[in-house]
């Protein structure tokens, strides 16, 4: 064990002096531990990997070859806890062998910033088993490879309170010099160029270092879009993202980054109430991102009073008629008018005892079908229909007619937000 502190100490000095690439950073740690090491950063790409001797496993192999992690291995690391334990814990991680992806027996350790992820030391022990010294020693080794990673980071972390008070400047919009900003960026190593919207994540749990953790490396590791900027506001996780594939593609790839990352994020800390929503994307205008995230805020906003209606909806401009729906509030409310049709069959349903008024409201919901209102109101499709006859009859209103159709809608809308 002697022998190992002292390779650890030579290691110590050449880090601090002759490592400028990581080229030969697993070697010195493949010699302290005397097996196979892989770094990797933190969307797993590898950063620099050992010599090995014959008797490799798959996973090894894949990940060298295409220099990251397969997709399917790290999918199965998730499944099987080992991703949300590296995240969690500052210790090492005994891994035994998972022979569907070709896994071997390994120790991970987790290389990291505070609460931030820079990435992992895999040792691929086979059948060596490492001491509880060489665990210890391991996070030692970490330390040391965290401050390589802080040393030859594109993004300097002395930087971090220039990198804050940038994204706040694009988020508040209080931009003077465009060009002065994207130059900041740049020095940052942070390119303000392609689609860019803001992403905001909401808990109703207080803000944890796990949950941190856990923020920083979903939003690093996704792979539906970019992320440019990153932090916490109160109980906000506020995510500046851009991608470069075709227009009509960026809502399905935003929907799709939300969707995987509150599942995640709920699932493995079993929190509850998860909100996110999204705001415009804006093609190479930085002013606009201010912009996107008033529009996310708006969206969160809406979905509190309408839990129901946009339980599925997360981007701004999937709101629809919900988009301008508080100054249609605001008009209506003005001048004091009521909706002839529903104030028709209102007296009729209390003067009647039917339900003509919610069947209406339902149909409407239900985007005028008839099988998915009788659905949703259990009652046979035939039924559904005599009442919609009623419903022309009594209110006299013109169901065909998308003008009369939508104002009903929408004063519908409107009446729950005066309940509100």
């Amino acid at each position: 064990m002697q022998d190992k502190f002292k390779h650890l100490e030579r290691f110590k000095n050449r880090l601090n002096k002759e490592f400028d690439s990581a080229d030969q950073l697993a070697d010195w740690i493949g010699e302290i531990f005397e097996c196979p090491i892989t770094i990797e950063d933190s969307n797993h790409h590898v950063v620099s990997y050992s010599k090995h001797k014959e008797n490799i496993d798959e996973a090894r192999i894949g990940t060298i070859m295409n220099r990251k992690v397969p997709d399917k291995v790290i999918s199965e690391l998730w499944k099987k806890g080992v991703m949300s334990k590296l995240i969690d814990c500052d210790n090492a991680v005994v891994i035994p062998k998972i022979k569907e992806i070709g896994l071997g027996n390994r120790v991970a350790i987790s290389i990291r910033q505070k609460n931030e992820i820079l990435g992992f030391i895999w040792a691929h022990t086979g059948e060596k088993k490492l001491s509880k010294e060489e665990l210890e020693l391991l996070q030692e080794v970490a330390e040391q490879v965290r401050k390589f990673f802080l040393k030859h980071s594109k993004r300097n972390k002395k930087s971090e309170e220039s990198y804050n008070n940038l994204f706040w400047q694009l988020l508040t919009g209080q931009i003077k010099d465009k060009e002065k900003v994207i130059q900041q960026a740049k020095q940052l190593n942070v390119q303000l160029d392609g689609e860019l919207a803001v992403i905001i994540i909401q808990f109703d749990d207080q803000i944890t270092e796990q949950i941190e953790k856990y923020a920083y490396y979903l939003a690093e590791t996704q792979l539906q879009v970019k992320s440019l900027f990153r932090l916490f506001d109160d109980n906000e996780f506020i995510i500046l993202v851009r991608h470069y594939r075709k227009k009509d593609e960026a809502p399905n790839l935003i929907r799709e980054f939300i969707k995987q990352f509150t599942e995640k994020i709920s699932n493995q800390l079993a929190l509850k109430n998860v909100r996110a929503s999204a705001g415009s994307l804006h093609e190479d205008d930085i002013k606009q991102v201010n912009e996107s995230y008033k529009e996310a805020i708006n969206v969160l906003k809406l979905k509190e009073k309408y839990p129901k209606e946009l339980s599925r909806i997360f981007l701004y401009d999937d709101l629809g008629v919900y988009q301008f729906i508080e100054e249609l509030f605001a008009i209506r409310k003005m001048h004091h008018r009521q909706n002839k049709y529903i104030e028709k069959l209102r007296l009729y349903d209390k003067k009647h005892n039917t339900s003509l008024t919610d069947s209406l409201q339902a149909y409407l919901n239900c985007d005028c079908n008839v099988y998915q209102t009788a659905k949703e109101l259990f009652i046979h499709p035939n039924t559904m229909n005599y009442r919609l006859k009623r419903i022309r009859e009594v209110a006299m209103l013109d169901l065909k007619d998308p003008n009369q159709k939508t104002a009903v809608y929408l004063d519908f809308i409107m009446e729950t937000m005066e309940e509100g």
